[in-house]
């Protein structure tokens, strides 16, 4: 399906300096980037440019340091081991610059990076002065972070407006067209999965997929919300007795098969012991920590027989194996379907990669905040000014 941008793909880049904008908000451990995935996403959209004769200038935010304080005064949030890795990823140096406000020469075929871009003052507030530094250093902005396409701030929206030409790279682009396909026309059944801690955070991605979704299946402690509304208890669950009515509205606009059986503990830490009750017989000290078999098989088989699944987020504690049968069985329920499946949100790639099903996933989105604003159907502040400049280039 086409995407009302312009494409990074389909421009005139030999000589150019393009400032491309990327989510390397990746995990970092002692120094090392612990997974690479947002990096090697990126590669093709850098290796594009470089091969097509441009100058490219990265950049990113990396967790969340304090605005304007230097990376000298906070070098836990350096990009230093992402321009490592990436490096490393690409057979080749990458110059991480810190002062660039005075201007900064990348020779053509040559990759920098900037430092951490959430330390500049005036990047989450788009403020415009920023943004048109940023823009003054290159010939066409390139905005390729789908995961940050939902904040207005300077480094994603801000210099797209002042930028010569703003345009989509190809990350950007796949994400776009993967979440339009399945959610524009699903093939049907359509299923959602929606886990997580709280109902309140989501309740206008399941208001959405209440309205397109044949099953909604929730987990953690968002089932145990579900389960309250139907008049169960959940003892000391993480549940929201506020969004009970919520629930019940949902629940009766489509079917959300909620859990038969559960696993449960006393106590929430890696070494307590699951204990498989059905759901009547939860008591009042128990926490719901994960689905019990009979639930997952069940949940198994709507999947198998989806034609689109959109998931979002985990059925239980899968940090700890002992509560991670749950997402185990739905993860291999989605690998092991013929039908679209679109992936996306921090904890669903974890459990992605923990389950090893990635390959099977027809579609991973790295976006977590962008990726449910997209399904709540609203329109990404940085997708937004893509188009309107789009629009500008076609009548120039």
């Amino acid at each position: 399906m086409e995407v009302p941008v312009l494409s990074m793909n389909n421009l005139s880049l030999q000589g150019k300096t393009l400032l491309v904008r990327e989510d390397f908000n990746v995990p970092v451990s002692a120094g090392v980037v612990t997974s690479d995935a947002r990096l090697v996403a990126a590669i093709p959209t850098l290796d594009a440019a470089l091969d097509a004769g441009a100058a490219v200038i990265v950049m990113s935010h990396l967790g969340r340091p304090v605005e304007g304080q230097s990376i000298a005064e906070q070098p836990e949030m350096s990009l230093k081991p992402v321009a490592l890795r990436l490096g490393e990823l690409m057979q080749r140096e990458i110059r991480l610059v810190e002062n660039w406000q005075d201007g900064l020469q990348v020779p053509t075929g040559g990759l920098v990076m900037l430092e951490n871009v959430r330390v500049l003052p005036g990047e989450k507030s788009n403020d415009d002065a920023l943004a048109r530094d940023l823009a003054n250093l290159c010939d066409i902005f390139v905005m390729d972070a789908f995961a940050t396409a939902h904040r207005a701030h300077a480094s994603t929206c801000g210099v797209a407006r002042f930028a010569p030409v703003a345009c989509a790279g190809s990350l950007l682009l796949a994400e776009l067209a993967a979440l339009q396909k399945g959610l524009s026309a699903p093939r049907q059944p359509m299923l959602a999965v929606v886990g997580g801690a709280k109902v309140s955070t989501k309740i206008e991605v399941l208001e959405s997929l209440a309205d397109m979704a044949k099953h909604i299946i929730v987990g953690g402690g968002i089932a145990n919300t579900f389960l309250a509304a139907e008049g169960f208890e959940v003892g000391a669950s993480l549940h929201e007795p506020d969004m009970i009515e919520t629930a019940k509205r949902i629940l009766a606009k489509t079917n959300v098969p909620l859990p038969v059986d559960v696993m449960v503990s006393e106590k929430f830490s890696a070494d307590s012991v699951a204990i498989l009750k059905n759901v009547n017989e939860v008591s009042v000290r128990d926490m719901i920590l994960d689905l019990g078999p009979q639930t997952a098989r069940k949940i198994a088989g709507l999947v198998s027989n989806a034609g689109t699944i959109l998931w979002n987020g985990p059925l239980g504690v899968f940090e700890f194996d002992q509560f991670g049968e749950g997402t185990r069985v739905l993860a291999e329920a989605i690998a092991a379907s013929d039908g679209f499946s679109i992936a996306g949100g921090g904890d669903t790639l974890a459990a992605i990669e923990k389950y090893s099903v990635g390959s099977d996933i027809s579609y991973i989105s790295t976006g977590g905040g962008a990726f449910l604003e997209f399904v709540e159907g609203k329109k990404l502040p940085a997708v937004a000014i893509l188009e309107q400049r789009a629009l500008e280039h076609t009548d120039n």
